[in-house]
């Protein structure tokens, strides 16, 4: 039975000031070639930064073990030396670093490959199977209580010793030997409308029931995930701890067929696209925050007796890692595609709805098979006008100069118009409704995503930090790590410096930009097709799918922009506003709402399809750092 996923996270801080917990979704590919995937969720412990590092460091690790080797061995024994690489990796750091001794995590991970589930895990975090309206844990459970269940269930009821709770681990990744591993020899059988909770403890504030009751009211993965999250938000225990839930549901694969194409002089070859079958949306890792001058309360930490114990301690040592976290989930390469026509408006609600809804699309555009290495080419080299030259009569591109000789980022003209902004009202995405009419004036739009290469500029010019490219090339990759506020700054920077006026997009600008005017989800068409931007599932091959690639690697939309699906999320100036009731219609900022979230557009890298539709909203907190997010400016040309 062909069975496809359907994947989503959510996570939440708590009533704590920091997040220890980590996830990943990563795309994987068997070996007959058909789609699987891995999700972790790993919990970490030790206090502030070190539970922070443990956890995105046991992640990554464990990931990077299971890429360089799935599928070429048994899922099992992959799953059992990515726990030991993990430990070994956690190891390694406390050697060099003997301050985060004690630092360490819980782990579950699970393997999907068609109907097989297949796991390994330590600790305390949860792997659920929903089936039936039953809720049944998977994997087993390293704590102290779960052994005092385990033992009862064996027909040896134990006192618990006194002094002795049962939320005290028995096993953890901490560098030191592992007491205990889960990882089943045999897969578990996954059925058609199965739904998993890949969790960390911090759900265990929900009972049974009330997972099964959020689980029933939600349809997809993401509103199941962020349900869950809100109920253990407003449950408001005191002493919450960190919660992640990665949720995933199980359907029967519906196979389309490719219809043969029409007799003609020259035949054409039809591609159909049937492996999209992940619709994935990854909760960004946030960064680390200062540690309080407090004790940290109830970090866990290794003993003699194998019993890992709660023991207030704090850190006093400030590290360098990064709170973020490369999904190694699908995101795909370059390709150049002939632009499709868009459908005629009357079937337009059927036929969008449809597009939201179906993973696996069958697709005829008239290009090169999806799975060849497709390049386009190189952006063209644009020659400067100069800044006192109307650069609308003049030039489609331009760049203005800075106050040091050097060049702004290359701008393309965009012509004002009207379109119809958001999705139609048969739309699930209730934030994307309702559909109204925007009249936007002509404006200059940055022809690629910034680069570190110029962000850094600005950086160095006004004593900010600047982003760790992290081996990408400063020129060609696009910044990411960078807030709003900065991204704000940035904008204002290059008004300061070229006397022009420059900004964010609105999110009505840069949706007509990024769509060009079209109703259609995706600026080529209705359809998912391959080869159009960098993104789980975009089906294009050859891309490191944890980080972004280099700007331009795509063919442009018609206006001349590059990279509006994928790749990186673009911060825009508006605040988030949960629907467009009462929406501005001549394309201005929308200020109000809730200025403490601001819009990002586009989708990445790690991103699913129907996440880089140009119609796609995400709220992230102004004065985070994401490793998703970079920037795409305006200029006022009236």
């Amino acid at each position: 039975m062909a069975l496809q996923f359907e994947l989503a996270g959510s996570q939440i801080d708590g009533a704590r000031d920091y997040q220890e917990d980590a996830f990943l979704i990563t795309h994987l590919t068997d070996a007959e070639g058909n789609p699987s995937a891995l999700v972790i969720v790993a919990d970490g412990m030790g206090g502030h930064a070190a539970g922070n590092v443990a956890s995105n460091m046991a992640v990554q690790a464990f990931n990077k073990q299971v890429s360089s080797n799935y599928p070429a061995g048994n899922p099992a024994d992959i799953l059992h030396e990515c726990v030991l690489k993990a430990n070994a990796s956690i190891r390694e750091t406390i050697k060099e670093t003997p301050a985060l001794a004690g630092m360490g995590c819980t782990m579950v991970a699970a393997i999907l490959e068609g109907n097989r589930l297949w796991w390994a895990s330590v600790g305390d975090s949860h792997l659920y199977l929903l089936r039936d309206k039953e809720l049944i844990k998977k994997n087993a459970d390293h704590s102290y209580g779960g052994y005092l269940d385990q033992m009862a269930a064996a027909g040896t009821p134990m006192e618990p010793e006194k002094g002795l709770s049962r939320n005290m681990l028995m096993s953890a990744i901490t560098g030191d030997e592992i007491n205990m591993i889960d990882v089943p020899a045999e897969p578990f059988e996954l059925l058609p409308g199965d739904r998993l909770l890949i969790c960390s403890d911090g759900l265990d504030t929900l009972s049974a029931g009330k997972i099964i009751q959020y689980s029933e009211w939600s349809e997809s993965p993401k509103e199941c995930a962020d349900a869950l999250m809100k109920a253990v938000t407003e449950a408001a225990m005191p002493k919450q701890d960190n919660t992640t839930a990665v949720v995933v549901n199980i359907k029967e694969r519906v196979v389309a067929q490719a219809q043969a194409p029409a007799p003609a002089p020259a035949p054409a070859t039809a591609t159909a696209d049937l492996d999209r079958t992940f619709d994935q949306e990854i909760g960004a890792q946030k960064p680390a925050r200062e540690a309080p001058a407090e004790v940290v309360e109830l970090p866990r930490k290794a003993g003699k007796s194998g019993l890992y114990i709660g023991i207030a301690a704090a850190l006093l040592v400030a590290i360098g890692v990064g709170g973020y976290l490369f999904m190694g989930g699908e995101k795909e390469p370059s390709s150049t595609v002939a632009t499709t026509e868009e459908p005629a408006p009357t079937a337009e609600l059927e036929t969008s709805e449809a597009a939201e809804e179906t993973t696996a699309v069958t697709s005829e555009p008239e290009v090169e098979p999806a799975d060849a290495p497709v390049e386009a080419a190189a952006p063209p080299k644009t020659e400067v006008v100069s800044a006192d030259i109307d650069a609308s009569q003049d030039s489609k591109e331009f760049q203005d100069r800075l106050k040091d000789g050097a060049n702004g980022p290359i701008m393309v003209n965009i012509p004002g118009g009207s379109f119809e902004m958001g999705s139609p009202n048969s739309s699930r995405n209730t934030d994307e409704r309702p559909r109204h009419a925007v009249t936007v004036r002509r404006f200059a739009m940055s022809k690629l995503e910034v680069s570190f290469a110029e962000y850094e500029r600005f950086a160095k010019a006004t004593n900010r930090k600047v982003p760790d490219n992290l081996y990408m090339e400063k020129d060609t990759h696009p910044v990411i790590f960078v807030t709003w506020d900065d991204a704000y700054y940035y904008a204002r920077w290059l008004s300061e410096q070229t006397g022009k006026r420059y900004r964010l997009p609105s999110e009505a600008e840069w949706e007509y930009a990024a769509g060009t005017g079209k109703r259609s989800p995706f600026w080529w068409g209705f359809n998912e097709e391959n080869g159009y931007g960098h993104c789980f599932g975009c089906g294009a091959t050859g891309l490191d799918p944890r980080k972004p690639t280099e700007r331009g690697s795509f063919k442009p939309n018609p206006f001349g922009i590059y990279d509006t699906t994928g790749n990186v999320a673009e911060w825009v100036q508006d605040c988030w506003h949960d629907n467009y009731n009462e929406a501005p219609s001549d394309g201005q900022v929308w200020e109000g709402g809730d200025c403490a979230l601001r819009v990002a557009r586009g989708g990445a890298y790690s991103s699913p399809f129907q996440s880089v539709r140009h119609t796609k909203r995400d709220k992230y907190k102004s004065d985070q750092l994401y490793d998703h997010i970079g920037i795409r400016v305006v200029r006022d040309l009236d």
